[in-house]
């Protein structure tokens, strides 16, 4: 998402256009052998922590079940399909339509839906980065070794994912993922026409993917939404920075198409029947939202947020990567390559942005939440603008690399040592979170199977009012929550298994 700076819109060299490994340098030292392919190896190597970190999670999802919303989502796309919850979501729920979309691709499956979920999204968020990772350096003109642009997304990926301090509803809860873990990185799959574009067609495909793709978001997430429009306008004051030429005006053009796009996906959900039943049912209104007390508890809590996050030592781990990043990366001539022209306004220009748009996503969000917004339980929230701060830590690292490189060329060898170490180290924190997680997991999954064949024998049966067992985990809600005042899912959970109502099985018969 880092990388539509005006710098990333300057026409590559003349060979940008062959393929990644056609861009390693021609030139081999007296030694037989590049320092590309010297690197190569252990880059590779590298790689390997936070890929299997991503492997076992993804393993260990087989253990989910269903819960909270997925209780509501599962009988409407059983009885009704993927229109009947879509029309849903438009008229009752939130507004959402591409949200529906996305719900019901992985609801129409049911339970293994669930459990799959976080394979196919996993790997997706791997594959988007890694291919941004890719255009932009070729974009810049930059050769690096074979695995460098994986080793950053795997890096990436693994610390947007899995340094979270609720890893369940970032990864595993697909209703989550659906509205703040997959939106920042569709937004950033939106990148690739724009960065791969060399032509008057691909140019236009990619003003055309930036409009489709920021209607999408509109009505996929407003809090991705609103970073993303953010991003954009930033992008967009800052090309009047870049040398005038069709370069900056294809970027203003494609900056306009995307803003564009997102304020149309959100004229469709702000106006929707379901977004202004949502506001009513939640007291979100524009009123309540730019209230004093509300924008200084929001304030607060997006204060509460960043200490949070800033003191989360694993993404210390994408501060490494980026440094070996600046380390590694060559010109084609095979020169380090200088820092870009006017990095220090696009770093600040970066930095406000990730803070003004964290904190208007705690603003449209704290109506809901009050004081819970910063909460770990709520975490989920923090991932419509958290790749966003993985991306600037990448960035800043690999200033350091260029600046490290250009001090003292043949002094870096510790350094990159350094780096390879912390790289390592940033995947133990979230491996010991997964363990935990992965045995709350499991032992949920055998309670949830038994209690399920039991309603649906129970039903099968002819009952119509049956005993429900909570199954908490990771803070999510069930059924009789508030020491069981809130029957919410209960009667979703009803209608999944076809029977009226659900009572509470901690309690003693009668006892209501």
């Amino acid at each position: 998402m880092s990388d539509g700076t005006p710098e990333s819109a300057v026409p590559g060299p003349p060979d940008a256009g062959r393929r990644p490994e056609a861009l390693e340098p021609r030139a081999v030292p007296a030694g037989g052998r590049s320092p590309h392919s010297r690197a190569r190896l252990w880059v590779a190597a590298l790689s390997l922590p936070p890929l299997a970190l991503l492997a076992a999670a993804a393993w260990f999802g087989r253990s989910v079940r269903p819960g909270a919303d997925d209780w509501c989502f599962l009988p409407v796309v059983r009885d009704d399909g993927l229109t009947g919850l879509i029309g849903q979501f438009y008229s009752e729920d939130n507004g959402r339509v591409a949200n529906a979309l996305l719900v019901g691709a992985y609801a129409t499956f049911q339970v293994p839906g669930h459990q799959w979920f976080g394979l196919v999204s996993g790997v997706l968020t791997l594959v988007v980065l890694r291919a941004v990772a890719v255009l932009a350096l070729r974009r810049a003109g930059l050769t690096v070794p074979g695995g460098l642009p994986l080793l950053v997304a795997a890096m990436a990926t693994a610390l947007f994912l899995f340094a979270t301090p609720n890893t369940y509803k970032t990864f595993y809860w697909p209703a989550a993922s659906v509205s703040h873990t997959m939106p920042p990185v569709l937004a950033c799959a939106a990148l690739l026409p724009f960065l791969a574009a060399r032509s008057r067609r691909g140019r236009g495909a990619a003003l055309a993917v930036a409009a489709f793709a920021g209607l999408v978001i509109g009505t996929l997430s407003e809090e991705t939404a609103l970073v993303v429009a953010v991003l954009l306008v930033t992008v967009l004051l800052l090309s009047f920075r870049a040398a005038a030429g069709p370069s900056r005006n294809f970027l203003r053009l494609w900056c306009a198409a995307g803003i564009a796009g997102v304020g149309a996906g959100a004229v469709v959900l702000v106006t929707s029947p379901g977004s202004n039943h949502r506001r009513e049912r939640f007291g979100a209104g524009t009123t309540s939202m730019v209230a004093p007390e509300s924008l200084a508890a929001s304030l607060r809590g997006f204060t509460e947020i960043v200490l949070t996050v800033i003191t989360t030592w694993p993404y210390i781990g994408a501060v490494a990567v980026g440094v070996l990043l600046g380390l590694l990366c060559r010109r084609q001539d095979g020169n380090p390559p200088r820092p870009p022209a006017g990095w220090p306004l696009a770093a600040c220009a970066g930095v406000v942005a990730f803070l003004v748009s964290g904190y208007v996503c705690t603003v449209l969000t704290y109506p809901v939440f009050q004081d819970r917004v910063s909460a770990p339980s709520a975490a989920r929230l923090w991932n419509d603008y958290l790749l966003l701060f993985v991306a600037l830590l990448i960035g800043a690292g690999a200033l350091l690399g260029l600046a490290a490189v250009r001090l003292g060329r043949t002094a870096t060898g510790p350094l990159r040592a350094v780096c390879a170490v912390l790289c390592v180290l940033a995947c133990i924190g979230p491996a010991v979170g997964l363990l935990d997680l992965d045995a709350d997991l499991r032992a949920r999954a055998v309670t949830w199977d038994a209690q399920d064949r039991r309603l649906r024998a129970g039903a099968s049966a002819g009952a119509e009012v049956l005993p429900y067992e909570r199954l908490v985990i990771s803070q999510m809600l069930e059924p009789f929550s508030r020491r069981g005042r809130s029957y919410w899912p209960g009667g979703c959970v009803a209608d999944y298994y076809r029977i009226d109502r659900v009572t509470d099985a901690t309690r003693p018969a009668g006892r209501t």
